[in-house]
């Protein structure tokens, strides 16, 4: 796998690199699934690789695969840690910037909490958050709102809660981080130089709004509460910079 993420790379970043055993069927040996981020180095990386002897003495077969079976009608957005790889790849560490305009505590904001005038036992944290990245050299600047939430099981046991609280913020930096970067349009050029566009498809509501106007956000009706691996993302809060250190106080009532 080392070898091959050595050879590979050369022409790009890679997105996922995965080894597997043969089938039975088709005797010893392995192959690999490559996936680049883009379809022009993958070509490249194909057509210099195939029937070569990169790092054994037998040649490799290297194919595009054609068949994407469960992706046609589903566009998933990179993480915020493919996103972070993606622009320090073309735009290197100090070609862009990031960070929160906000964290939130909205938990308890819908009431779910008190039923009947009873507290139940399962408690359901959830954090709101705003990212604003910032492309210098380009005059590009976005931002990124999500909400992160999780459920707490023992909701009386406070270590839990702490962890949870932690994890939601995490989540929420993450996803937003995510967000602001799905309104870049990276183009590279054959020459090897990269432009910058917005993606003003990409644009919300809360890209109008004032720094206070977000800060003072209580509801969220806009975002799209998709499943997140939670594991994939392995980013600190500490990689992004805050206005205020990491706020755990009750939103406002106005």
């Amino acid at each position: 796998q080392h070898s091959l993420f050595s050879a590979f790379s050369k022409f790009g970043p890679l997105y996922s690199l995965r080894v597997h055993r043969n089938a039975a069927v088709a005797g010893p040996g392995y192959y690999a699934i490559i996936k680049f981020y883009s379809a022009g180095d993958a070509s490249r990386a194909q057509r210099t690789c195939n029937g070569q002897r990169l790092f054994q003495k037998s040649p490799l077969k290297v194919c595009v695969c054609t068949k994407q079976k469960g992706f046609q009608q589903q566009v998933l957005a990179l993480n915020s840690n493919k996103c972070q790889e993606l622009a320090n790849h073309y735009l290197g560490f100090n070609g862009w910037s990031s960070r929160i305009i906000t964290l939130q505590n909205v938990s308890g904001f819908d009431g779910e909490n008190e039923e009947m005038g009873k507290i139940l036992q399962k408690r359901s944290v959830k954090y709101l958050c705003a990212v604003e990245v910032t492309l210098p050299n380009h005059g590009v600047r976005t931002r990124g709102v999500a909400l992160g939430e999780a459920d707490i099981e023992n909701g009386e046991d406070p270590l839990e809660f702490v962890t949870a609280t932690r994890g939601v913020q995490k989540l929420a930096v993450g996803k937003a981080l995510s967000s602001a970067f799905q309104k870049i349009l990276l183009v590279v050029l054959e020459n090897g130089k990269v432009a910058v566009e917005y993606n003003s498809t990409q644009e919300e509501l809360t890209d109008s709004l004032t720094e206070e106007e977000l800060k003072g956000l209580v509801q969220v009706s806009e975002l799209s509460l998709e499943q997140f691996d939670l594991e994939e993302e392995e980013e600190v809060l500490s990689d992004l910079s805050f206005d205020d250190e990491l706020p755990s106080r009750e939103m406002p009532s106005n």
